[in-house]
């Protein structure tokens, strides 16, 4: 892949320290409405001399000067699979590039109203690559479209594919495993039982498509799955909800032949712990049944008061709340301060449907904003939140998110929240996000309308903490000077910690942090 980005502003990165005088790191940043950098494509043969060829990108009007090679894959010893995506991300083409000669044949076509999601899987292939499995979005009833399986069939002297879909539902196919020749079945992982949970299925590549679930009977509600190579075995990750654990099992008979890893100390140090309970509580919002996690306290009673944590990412296309085994910053503090620590996933997150996830286009954060604040009225009401101390913490997208719920004037017992390294002006952010979820940038009005300057003015009287690492390459701290011009402008209360080190390290004591 040769990536030429000679036309692309370059973006300055300051080092202060170690040296008598300030020092510059300069490279390509591609922000909204500026120059992409340019992609190609090539294949190098090592038999005999040197050579190279050039993929050629398909001639079609909708891909356009500006684009996207999102997934390369070899399909056979001399055939790649290619995926092309336009700069709007609303119409893509999956190819089929001969590496000899470059020429690329259309397999399938794809657009979207709003954008494309999930561009970067690798399709499955059969070993004579005359097969292969993808997944797509494909209509579901009124929730949209969930992504499943679909199977492409090249015909024998034909240029056309058959094109047949092996599984339905309102549930997402997360991840496809293996494809098993001899018995017609294609496994994979899916969110079929519940959306915070990711199972092992297998279905039959030959209608009816009858499928079958291989983990549901397991102890482990979210797993990861691999495969040896005839597929008589996979390996089992048990990713939680209780403490992670790896194991060899039968694919016919589903038995447990041996375990690779049990995390023996793990789980008796943590038995031996006094661990966060946690909690699911069930919201409605505009006909969808939305979960809210609840960490609270091991030794929590209801007579007594407890402050509260909002912690939001709210990425599009993102999960806060599922099964997975998790020790982290949130557990510290339940554990170690007695707080009650919440997650919530609202409109623009994942494994809900299109409908929900595409919702959020050209107004980033008004849904979101008002599904969280929806989420804090719920918990609030009840009687062991002490509701004078009540916050909101969430880095980049979610330093976004939690700026615009400490300043809602619709909510005001938020009474202080910390933002990492927050997005504050989608103009200045990198191109493939903000054009993804705003459109293109001559259109000014959503860049203006999620532009955090105008929430300024309603941070007065919050305690409101910023902290943003100068190193920071992806969120620059650009975002966060020119914020706090207008916070300095509207007298806003705000402390402003800068860092060095581009990762900032949330797993610090939280009285750093907050």
């Amino acid at each position: 892949m040769t990536i030429n980005d000679t036309l692309v502003p370059k973006m300055e990165i300051p080092f202060f320290t170690g040296m008598p005088y300030p020092a510059n790191l300069e490279y390509h940043y591609p922000k909204a409405g500026e120059e992409n950098p340019a992609v190609q494509l090539s294949v190098v043969s090592l038999n005999g001399p040197l050579h190279t060829v050039a993929m050629k990108k398909p001639d079609d009007p909708r891909i356009g000067r500006e684009y996207y090679i999102t997934m390369v894959k070899w399909a056979t010893s001399t055939k790649l699979a290619v995926n092309w995506l336009n700069r709007g991300q609303n119409n893509s083409i999956l190819t089929l590039c001969e590496a000899t000669t470059g020429v690329c044949i259309k397999k399938h076509e794809d657009e979207s109203d709003s954008w494309l999601h999930r561009q970067n899987e690798p399709p499955l292939f059969s070993q004579d690559g005359h097969r292969f499995f993808f997944t797509r979005a494909i209509p579901q009833g009124g929730r949209g479209k969930f992504f499943h399986i679909s199977m492409s069939t090249s015909l024998p002297n034909s240029s056309a594919d058959i094109l047949q879909s092996l599984t339905s539902g309102d549930w997402d196919v997360t991840k496809i495993l293996a494809y098993n020749q001899e018995k017609n079945l294609i496994y994979f992982l899916s969110t079929e039982d519940d959306p915070k949970r990711r199972h092992l299925y297998s279905a039959d590549t030959i209608a009816p498509f009858n499928r079958c679930c291989l983990s549901c009977e397991f102890t482990c509600g979210y797993v990861d799955v691999s495969f040896s190579h005839h597929m008589h075995y996979f390996l089992l990750h048990c990713r939680g909800p209780q403490i992670p654990g790896v194991a060899v099992y039968s694919t016919r008979s589903r038995r447990k032949m041996f375990d690779v890893e049990t995390n023996q100390k793990v789980n008796d140090t943590y038995g031996s712990m006094q661990m966060p309970r946690v909690e699911d509580k069930v919201i409605v919002i505009d006909d969808y049944t939305l979960t809210m996690q609840i960490l609270k306290p091991a030794g929590f009673v209801d007579t007594a008061q407890y402050p509260l944590l909002l912690l939001v990412d709210g990425t599009p296309g993102g999960q806060m709340v599922s099964e997975q085994f998790r020790v982290d910053w949130a557990t510290v503090l339940v554990s170690s301060f007695s707080t009650i620590v919440i997650r919530f996933d609202g409109h623009g997150s994942g494994f809900q449907g299109t409908n929900f996830l595409h919702k959020i286009r050209r107004k980033l954060g008004k849904l979101e904003e008002r599904d969280q604040l929806e989420a804090l009225r719920f918990i609030s009401k009840e009687q062991y939140i002490d509701k004078t101390r009540m916050g909101v913490y969430g880095r980049a997208y979610g330093g976004y998110l939690a700026t615009m719920l400490l300043s809602s004037e619709e909510f005001t017992q938020l009474k202080c929240g910390a933002a990492v390294s927050p997005i504050t002006d989608f103009e200045i952010y990198a191109s493939a996000f903000s054009e993804r979820y705003l459109g293109s940038k001559t259109d000014s009005r959503a860049y203006t309308m999620a532009n955090l300057v105008h929430r300024a003015h309603q941070l007065l009287q919050k305690q409101f903490l910023i902290i943003h690492p100068t190193a920071d390459e992806k969120v620059h701290f650009q975002h966060t000077a020119k914020f706090i011009n207008h916070l300095i402008s509207e007298r806003a209360n705000y402390t402003l910690q800068v860092r060095r080190r581009r990762v900032v390290n949330v797993s610090a004591p939280p009285e750093n942090l907050l």
